[in-house]
């Protein structure tokens, strides 16, 4: 105890000698002429200096509060792609209520265990610890690489598989998109589609983001008969008398690059090297 006592005491004296010091100082400076430059420079640091604080002080404290505005805009994005999104929709209440987060070994298709609350799946792409390098000749979205494990959602009904939630993104024209594509519980309709984050030229390949685009997505099937990857943007508009058309949507006018890019995120996710073995066992459990 005497020894905690003495520290206090030191550190309160040497803090009394420093505001001292620093008084002295500043009586020093502001005794000097309006003109002298040493007063206009000392001046302007401490003014950097205090701002420097202020905006420290602000960004830790708005720190929480930041993260929870995140956390809830990508459940509204879920929201949104799940079709569970209307007007006045309490976007926690509904989240809980009917989405399940569930985290995925993309190369087994089986569930692992972890915190899934805190996993960001965007965040483990980015780490040489959790994620893994995609050979250039498989990397089709252009994504380069890849989280070992993936975070998907399940849309429940009660005790029922609603939907599917699946996370993808890949390479635009001008920016990677991310985004979520929502299947049946059959693995093989496609629900909605939502692109919620991507930088593509605003009125051509930024109209992924569009209500109208999005809609054509809503009954389309991933998978041709033989199993393998069919859904695809085509140039123009989809003949629907086409025996194909089924897998097929219609391409971003003037956008060649961007729905190139759609296409090509699709086929990867969706493959093997994707969320296939996932959708397989689902398929295989009914």
């Amino acid at each position: 105890m005497p020894n905690s006592e003495n520290k206090t005491n030191n550190f309160n004296e040497q803090l009394s000698n420093y505001y001292q010091q620093f008084r002295v100082y500043a009586d020093r400076i502001l005794a000097l002429s309006n003109d002298s430059l040493e007063k206009t420079v000392n001046v302007a640091l401490a003014l950097c200096l205090v701002c420097a604080v202020l905006v420290s002080i602000a960004t830790v404290a708005l720190r929480p509060l930041q993260a929870h505005n995140k956390a809830l805009d990508m459940k509204k994005n879920i929201l949104d792609v799940a079709g569970l999104l209307d007007e006045g929709t309490d976007i926690d209440q509904a989240f809980k209520e009917r989405i399940e987060a569930k985290l995925v070994d993309i190369t087994t298709g089986e569930y692992v265990d972890g915190n899934v609350d805190e996993y960001d799946q965007r965040k483990a792409a980015k780490d040489p610890a959790q994620n893994e390098v995609i050979p250039p000749e498989k990397d089709i979205a252009s994504i380069r690489t890849k989280a070992k494990v993936a975070k998907v959602f399940l849309v429940k009904n009660g005790d029922k598989l609603q939907s599917i939630i699946l996370p993808i993104n890949g390479y635009g024209l001008w920016s990677t998109m991310y985004g979520f594509l929502a299947l049946e519980a059959d693995g093989q309709t496609v629900q909605s589609i939502n692109l919620y984050d991507q930088g593509e030229t605003p009125g051509l390949g930024g109209e992924v983001v569009n209500p109208n685009w999005r809609a054509l997505w809503k009954g389309k099937k991933v998978y041709g008969d033989s199993g393998e990857v069919a859904l695809t943007l085509v140039k123009g508009t989809v003949d629907n008398s086409r025996p194909d058309a089924a897998t097929k949507v219609d391409g971003l006018a003037g956008a060649t690059l961007t729905s190139r890019g759609v296409s090509n995120l699709i086929l990867y996710w969706m493959g093997p090297e994707g969320f296939a073995p996932y959708l397989n066992k689902i398929k295989a459990n009914g």
